[in-house]
């Protein structure tokens, strides 16, 4: 054997025996080192064994952690929320690794978190290792038979909803990927076999591009843009473009002419550039999940597990990136009406927080 060879052995045999010294120190009750270690981790409080914690007549739900480990630390708001909407029907506790390492002896704890249920009587039902979303801890009671009516009563209703007021718009006028009004000057026109379809901007364009899955050889020679001085279209390849950003937000802006002259003419600002440039600009930036091309400033931030971000042309695509990558992500988004900032943070697979909390997503199909 090589000498590489044994070195990676003797690397592997050291970190096994670290492991399991760990292990063996933690189920134990982790015993410090120093006098009086192990006697002080076995000195938990009577109050936080489970005969003094459950068996009261209403069923129990201990959660054994640490503060310090982040599936603890995504668990403590649901334990929180628990113990207020379950107040008086299910005991709710957290128990601290990190306060009294001798509760890993004493639940029979090898993961962190582990929670356990207990009926009534101080029976224990089940036990659960790892982060647990709330939903599936309520589903967990109803399964093992205790009936708690949040699972029905106190969540939302869902039913097919009816237009706030009806949109009496002319169909020529609204935009076919965006539902926005069109303005005339920045109309963009797509000859297709049903018909013109009709787009607001360059934009929704290059949106409607990145979607299609069909052959697109010769497609662009399909496509009309409007020149903004004249208001007249023209083939979207022969044009020019003046690309400006909004001082405001850093979106950017596109206006469409014929020829140079009128384009230099426009406005001081913005670069003209042509309809390559143009096109490569605005599919430079996708959707993680569904790869549809987006703007940063319309989109949704997501930060993938190890640190990789990419954006979510929407809610539902910024989700969508955790279920492509099999990751946990962090989803960065602006309330569509406030601007106020909302985060939700998955785990496993599951919603583990939304702040703020009161957060809702709308989701609508035409």
């Amino acid at each position: 054997m090589n000498k590489m060879g044994k070195i990676g052995i003797v690397v592997v045999l050291i970190v096994a025996v670290v492991v399991a010294i760990a292990v063996r120190r933690n189920r134990a009750g982790g015993n410090s080192a120093g006098p009086g270690g192990e006697v002080a981790a076995q000195q938990i409080p009577a109050q936080y064994k489970p005969e003094q914690l459950t068996g009261k007549g209403v069923p129990a739900l201990i959660d054994v952690g640490a503060g310090t480990c982040i599936p603890c630390k995504l668990m403590a708001p649901i334990l929180e929320e628990l113990k207020k909407e379950l107040q008086g029907r299910v005991m709710v506790q957290f128990l601290d690794l990190n306060k009294y390492r001798g509760l890993a002896k004493e639940y029979r704890i090898s993961v962190m978190p582990t929670q356990i249920f207990y009926d009534a009587s101080g029976k224990e039902l089940f036990r659960h290792e790892g982060f647990y979303a709330k939903e599936d801890i309520l589903a967990k009671w109803s399964e093992l038979g205790v009936d708690l009516p949040i699972t029905g009563s106190q969540l939302p209703t869902f039913e097919r909803l009816v237009a706030a007021q009806p949109d009496n718009r002319p169909k020529d006028e609204i935009c076919y990927m965006c539902d926005g009004d069109i303005n005339a000057k920045t109309l963009v026109t797509v000859q297709s076999v049903k018909g013109p379809v009709r787009l607001c901007s360059p934009h929704c364009y290059f949106i409607m591009d990145s979607c299609l899955t069909e052959d697109k050889t010769n497609f662009e020679k399909k496509v009309s843009a409007t020149d903004w001085s004249t208001g007249e279209p023209v083939a979207a390849t022969e044009a020019l473009y003046l690309y400006d950003l909004d001082s405001r937000t850093g979106r950017p802006t596109i206006r469409t002419f014929a020829d140079r002259i009128r384009s230099d003419q426009a406005s001081p600002g913005g670069t003209v550039i042509d309809w390559q440039v143009l096109k490569d600009k605005e599919l430079a930036t996708r959707c993680g999940f569904c790869d549809r091309a987006c703007y940063p400033q319309d989109a949704v931030e997501v930060i993938v597990e190890g640190g990789l971000r990419t954006w979510g042309c929407c809610s539902h695509c910024a989700l969508g990136v955790a279920a492509r990558t099999g990751k946990d992500i962090e989803v960065h988004e602006k309330d569509r009406l406030t601007g106020e900032e909302i985060i939700v943070k998955t785990f496993g697979g599951k919603i583990a927080s939304l702040e703020p909390k009161a957060a809702v997503a709308w989701f609508g199909q035409r």
